[in-house]
């Protein structure tokens, strides 16, 4: 009779190995070798606490942004409309609040309504129209682009008042509210991805949407529910937008869009090896974020930002479909 021993259990130095690996979490090396590089090349301007400020307060709404977009992306839904949702946000709540004389947080209140009604409707599509999370988002997105011309005459928006402002640019120990209010959403879609029973539904969805029906779970109802999740985080972001530049601006929304993708592509490579998670998302937007503000503290051209966020996010798909390609089993 032969007997079956029970794997050997792992040491506590092989999981602080796997922890600290390189393809677990690469990103956290390359920013030191950035901030190494950068303090070299720009030695007044980069290592300092100003810019550190500065880093943290610009990219809190892409974390927001992108941290919205982990959501449908885990549940195997794409959302190529985020831009134009948190650009609709930035100017509805400057439409009301300057012309239609809504109260602050009725505004607010408004704004956000209206991010849900425009997730409900890409939900909607994707699960009863049956149409790609691909194409209808592409088509919403000029849906309310329109609709931001329309709104706004294409014009900015002036006259919000000092409170709106203060919603974004208040202060505590030298760190705006915008950065506390990103890192409140990231830590509430952090435990319900990654310690509840809807996160788990979540990523059961996205990784097989039929095995996942046939063990029960309402795929339908998940992936509105993403959609849903991802437009009200777009707008918040868009009025912590309008309220830090204390203004609606038409033009605002869309080039948001590549910078969220870069990041929670780049993100699923760190920590949970392929899977979108908001932990390397969060890490993923800092760290292109040092690296555009270290190329432009350094002397670089005014288009690197693109270039080096497109090539991010080439380079972050490739490596997620080959991370996903080698767990798949072998036919």
């Amino acid at each position: 009779m032969t007997t079956i021993s029970p794997p050997a259990p792992r040491s506590a130095w092989h999981g602080l190995r796997d922890a600290l690996a390189f393809r677990n979490i690469s990103a956290i090396y390359i920013f030191v070798v950035m901030v190494v590089l950068f303090s070299i090349l720009a030695p007044d301007t980069f290592p300092t606490v100003d810019t550190v400020r500065i880093i943290l307060t610009d990219q809190a709404l892409t974390a927001i942004l992108a941290i919205g977009l982990v959501a449908p992306l885990a549940a195997g839904a794409f959302d190529l409309s985020i831009g134009s949702q948190l650009g609709l946000a930035a100017i509805v709540v400057a439409w009301l609040l300057a012309h239609q004389d809504f109260g602050l947080w009725t505004a607010i209140a408004a704004t956000l309504a209206v991010g849900v009604v425009v997730g409900l409707i890409n939900g909607l599509l994707i699960v009863k129209a049956g149409i790609s999370s691909f194409i209808t988002t592409l088509g919403m997105s000029s849906v309310v682009l329109a609709a931001i011309a329309w709104i706004s005459d294409d014009a900015q928006i002036l006259d919000l008042g000092s409170d709106f402002q203060q919603i974004a640019t208040y202060e505590i120990f030298g760190i705006s509210t915008s950065v506390y209010l990103m890192l409140v959403l990231g830590v509430v879609v952090w435990y319900v991805l990654d310690n509840t029973h809807l996160g788990r539904v979540v990523y059961a969805t996205g990784g097989n949407a039929g095995a996942a029906r046939l063990s029960g779970v309402r795929t339908d109802v998940v992936v509105v529910a993403s959609m849903v999740a991802c437009a009200v985080l777009a707008a918040v972001a868009g009025i912590l937008l309008s309220s830090s530049l204390a203004t609606g601006d038409p033009t605002v929304g869309p080039g948001y869009m590549l910078p969220a993708f870069a990041a929670v592509f780049l993100g699923s490579t760190q920590f949970r090896n392929g899977r979108f998670n908001v932990l390397g998302t969060v890490v993923a937007v800092y760290v292109l974020a040092t690296g555009v503000k270290g190329l432009q503290l350094a002397g670089a051209p005014v288009w690197i930002p693109e270039l080096f966020n497109g090539v991010a996010l080439l380079l972050a798909v490739a490596i997620t479909r080959l991370r996903k390609s080698s767990r798949r089993p072998a036919a």
